[in-house]
């Protein structure tokens, strides 16, 4: 389960960094094109998401991690670049 953890963390981080693309860049050059990918680039953020918070709480106690390291993983989540720095500083060494 953990090494699927890491995999969805890298996974989710991309998807919130084309998701960002896409509304900065391809809405502002190509609004057509921006509401057609808007629908699949959001939902597969969002199973990832919510893959990643919910594989994060079931390995709390099987890493052995406490409530703040925990909050801290969870926080990554929404913060752009976030899980890339949680797959190097927490999930590396484990």
């Amino acid at each position: 389960m953990f090494k699927l953890f890491k995999i969805t963390a890298i996974l989710e981080g991309i998807s919130y960094l084309v998701l960002f693309s896409n509304m900065l860049f391809i809405k502002t050059t190509n609004p057509e094109l921006y509401h057609t990918l808007l629908y699949p680039i959001g939902m597969s953020h969002g199973i990832l998401f919510i893959g990643y918070v919910g594989l994060a709480i079931l390995l709390k106690k099987a890493q052995n991690w406490d409530w703040k390291t925990l909050g801290i993983i969870l926080v990554a989540s929404l913060i752009p670049f976030g899980t890339f720095y949680i797959d190097k500083k927490y999930l590396a060494t484990a």
